[in-house]
């Protein structure tokens, strides 16, 4: 766009701006500080990117120490460990005088049947997919109250709506983060506050690798059906878009002047909100085993 046709600043906008009372917003993104979790690889990793590409500054979080990058300034945090969160979110209180987003999104998966999977790596799954989310959410809640300003982005996943069998666990998990993300954003919708959930599909990401399949599917009394739904779920993974598709729904959600309350991404996006609107539950149920060959 040439000069000429770019949209020029209001009269009383350019008159703050002369006054120092107002900056660009290239300048006002450059001050906002976003914390993401989970940022070391896969979605975190590409959000990050993504947010300091557009002149957020990034803070991300990993779980083991980091060297700060060019863009991305890296925090020590164990999302399940409440005082590692709120030290790392004084930090960055400290450095930058307020927290405007904050994106959670460090999440694990774990593989078996409801009836034989440990109760320790169930309640693992929990305290990572589900706690974690709520201790980051009460160490950036308090400061965005006080600024009255802040933009939150949840990063749940399809599903929520569509469970997975023998993922059933991951599954528990993503729909407590989507009604836990739903219910927020009506608590803090009159402090200033946005609370978006990001909702993705099947997104090529090292998941696979990080999920914790066990001996599952070899010691399993379930036979054929889950070792037919372990082939299927690590099959498909590697043939969907790649995670810079969910930070752009991150990105809209913390840069959009009216950012949306959900985010489905990903080629089962439409598919399956419309499914589970449209069709009855017993429907819905035998497409979930027929995808999954169970």
């Amino acid at each position: 766009m040439d000069d000429a046709n770019r949209k020029q600043p209001s009269a009383a906008y350019a008159a703050q701006l002369a006054r120092g009372e107002a900056q660009p917003r290239e300048a006002r993104e450059r001050r906002r500080a976003v914390l993401v979790t989970g940022a070391s690889s896969g979605i975190g990793a590409a959000a990050a990117e993504l947010l300091s590409q557009r002149g957020f500054r990034v803070y991300g979080a990993s779980r083991s120490a980091r060297a700060d990058g060019d863009a991305i300034r890296w925090l020590a945090l164990d999302v399940r460990d409440e005082a590692s969160v709120q030290r790392a979110v004084e930090k960055i209180i400290a450095a930058e005088g307020a927290l405007y987003g904050a994106v959670c999104n460090a999440g694990i998966g774990i593989f078996g049947s409801v009836e034989e999977t440990p109760m320790e790596r169930a309640r693992a799954q929990f305290e990572t997919n589900v706690f974690g989310v709520l201790h980051t959410l009460r160490a950036v809640l308090p400061p965005m109250r006080a600024a009255k300003a802040g933009r939150i982005a949840i990063v749940g996943s399809l599903a929520a709506r569509a469970p997975i069998p023998f993922q059933a666990h991951y599954s528990a998990t993503k729909g407590a983060i989507e009604s836990l993300a739903l219910a927020l954003h009506n608590e803090v919708r009159g402090l200033g506050v946005h609370v978006a959930l990001i909702e993705p599909g099947d997104i090529n990401t090292g998941f696979n690798e990080a999920t914790d399949w066990g001996e599952a599917a070899a010691r399993s009394a379930y036979g054929a059906p889950i070792r037919s739904a372990e082939r299927v779920i690590r099959e498909s993974l590697p043939k969907a878009p790649g995670p810079g598709v969910v930070a752009n729904a991150v990105l809209h959600a913390l840069a959009s002047r009216r950012p949306r309350v959900r985010y489905p991404v990903g080629p089962d996006s439409k598919l399956v909100p419309l499914g589970r609107r449209l069709l009855p539950e017993r429907a819905v149920l035998a497409m979930i085993r027929a995808h999954f060959e169970v």
